[in-house]
């Protein structure tokens, strides 16, 4: 199986560590550019978009029968279809392809066709990874989690109640995470937490995902935690 993978350079890193080159036979082309010209798209290939969320027009540039995983942490794949006014896509499939949640043990994904589930489970052997499918909602599962007790923390050290350090230490004594949630934000990317944050509160109105204005601020300036 050829895979085609559109994605910027942190995550065609993070793809090969999850995907080794020669795995399970499979071999890969990774390319950078948004648009796709006729020969560089074959019908037996398989995709891996992580752009196509910001771009649902370009879902006119798969053909019925092709397989597409997109990005689907922000925008779920019945908002994309809708957006690209298409009557006919791809088998499309979405994924979490998130800085450091994509190279696990489990590839998270969703559907936009129940009757695709049986493909879903046929390239994920081809591929060598075990899934976990889950519901097509903004934010996925891993990620709503994360990033909503990320934007808690945030308020506690707007409050003032303790350190970026105290609760980066207190949740990995506390429960086992292998980061704190500051740690994993800056990992994640605080544009990335904010925008799931933003498309869960739209999606919800639930005031848990109402995003803090200190993480507001961290967003805007396009800086990290200090560690």
């Amino acid at each position: 199986m050829h895979i085609l993978v559109l994605s910027g350079d942190e995550m065609a890193a993070e793809f090969k560590q999850k995907f080794p080159e020669g795995g399970n036979g499979n071999t890969y082309t990774f390319l950078h550019s948004r648009h796709l010209t006729d020969d560089q798209l074959k019908p037996g290939d398989v995709v891996f978009d992580f752009l196509l969320h910001q771009e649902p027009e370009r879902l006119s540039d798969y053909g019925p029968g092709q397989i597409v995983f997109c990005q689907a942490v922000t925008k779920q794949l019945a908002s994309l279809v809708r957006e690209s006014g298409l009557e006919r896509i791809c088998t499309l499939f979405g994924f979490n392809g998130l800085p450091t949640l994509l190279n696990r043990p489990v590839l998270e994904v969703s559907l936009y066709e129940q009757e695709d589930a049986e493909k879903l489970k046929q390239v994920c052997e081809q591929l060598g990874t075990e899934y976990q499918l889950v519901e097509d909602r903004a934010g996925m599962a891993t990620p709503r989690i994360l990033c909503m007790i990320i934007n808690e923390a945030c308020y506690t050290l707007q409050e003032g109640t303790a350190s970026i350090q105290d609760i980066d230490l207190g949740m990995k004594l506390g429960t086992n995470y292998p980061h704190g949630p500051f740690e994993w934000a800056n990992a994640i990317g605080i544009d990335n937490v904010y925008q799931v944050l933003e498309a869960m509160y739209e999606d919800t109105r639930e005031e848990r995902y109402k995003i803090c204005p200190l993480l507001k601020t961290k967003y805007l300036r396009g800086e990290k935690f200090s560690l």
